[in-house]
């Protein structure tokens, strides 16, 4: 079975091969560069699986590519798990609604980076609808690529913290979801999404929804999940 490939940008040689070296441990491939312009023309012609995507680089900082990576229809996809270090919480926020996956501090674990990536990389799998235009469940559709929800076969406005959660929700009928998991799910651009305020997302997809939004249902004790 092949390994995803991963592109990691450090502009510190030791932690550069520091990552490396972890990665291609876990049988993923490994590409290495420097710089964010570098980054970009790699990102654009090898297409990388996931970039491991240090902040402070010389010349387009690390925010800057995550930006434009993410406003490129051909590497908006790639995920991307950014390196920072401590203290640089604005960076992080902004990184994060830009479209980051998740974050590292640095120094950091090479234990806990990998378990990053990997985690990573397995709810990116996990995410692909089965069907990738349009997802039906009895008067309720919803439609992934355009981000359109319909009940009764009339259009419901929705934030896209809400549609985040109902799209997660949705996809998975039966499974029971901690708020922590379903934070941890859904990104959305109003960052970050703390564990109570998951309930008041709720409150307000279930009123959107009208008559579907007892599909939504609550686990006392636990969370939530979307009615068989």
């Amino acid at each position: 079975m092949t390994k995803e490939r991963i592109l990691v940008v450090d502009d510190e040689e030791d932690i550069l091969e520091l990552v490396r070296f972890n990665l291609a441990r876990e049988g993923y491939s490994v590409i290495c560069t420097t710089s964010g312009e570098e980054t970009l023309k790699i990102a654009r012609k090898e297409h990388p699986d996931l970039i491991v995507l240090d902040l402070m680089l010389p010349g387009i900082d690390g925010l800057e590519v995550a930006k434009v990576l993410k406003n490129d229809p051909k590497t908006k996809d790639i995920s991307i798990v950014m390196l920072t270090a401590k203290g640089e919480e604005p960076d992080i926020v902004t990184g994060l609604e830009l479209g980051a996956d998740d974050y590292v501090t640095k120094p950091f674990s090479p234990r806990i980076l990998v378990a990053r990536v990997r985690a990573v990389l397995r709810r990116k799998l996990q995410d692909e609808p089965k069907d990738k235009s349009v997802l039906r469940i009895r008067d309720l559709v919803i439609h992934s690529g355009r981000r359109e929800v319909l009940v009764n076969d009339d259009p419901v406005q929705l934030t896209f913290t809400e549609f985040g959660i109902l799209n997660f929700l949705a996809k998975r009928p039966g499974w029971v979801f901690t708020r922590s998991q379903i934070v941890d799910a859904v990104r959305g651009d109003d960052y970050p999404v703390t564990d109570r305020s998951v309930d008041v997302q709720i409150v307000g997809l279930r009123k959107k929804l009208g008559s579907a939004g007892k599909y939504i249902e609550t686990v006392r004790g636990v969370g939530y999940r979307f009615k068989e």
